[in-house]
């Protein structure tokens, strides 16, 4: 029974850190998912919704509404796929550019600030951990 412990201690800490972070989030104007979406476009060519998708763990039913709303904030924009004409990519528009580059690096200092409270040893130790019950589920 061992293992009960350890995943309430995960999941304990994985709900913390989603209020932590999604309360910044939602200061700076955004939800987790439209912060996620963004910053994972930005400083990247444009991409297919699949790869956005595969990227940032979206289910294809949230990303197409989050999409559309990026779309009608004017912070993304979508492109002809001429990969295939069958398909779009998306990538940051020049307002949703803008906007990457002042939440993405707030974001990473306000979350630098809370885990900056662990030494670099606790870090490291934290993320050999982890890594290795990520391994188990795979």
């Amino acid at each position: 029974m061992n293992h009960l412990l350890l995943v309430k201690e995960l999941v304990q800490a994985y709900q913390a850190f989603e209020m932590h972070s999604g309360a910044h989030i939602k200061e700076m104007g955004l939800t987790t998912t439209q912060f996620d979406i963004v910053a994972t476009l930005g400083n990247q060519p444009p991409m297919t919704c699949k790869e956005l998708g595969e990227k940032t763990l979206v289910s294809k039913g949230t990303m197409t509404g989050v999409l559309e709303r990026l779309e009608a904030k004017g912070l993304i924009e979508k492109f002809m796929n001429t990969d295939d004409g069958r398909s779009y990519k998306i990538g940051l528009s020049k307002s949703g550019d803008r906007l990457f580059k002042k939440v993405f690096p707030e974001h990473v200092e306000y979350l630098g600030k809370s885990i900056g409270k662990l030494s670099k040893k606790e870090i490291e130790h934290a993320v050999t951990v982890l890594r290795e019950v990520k391994t188990i589920f795979k």
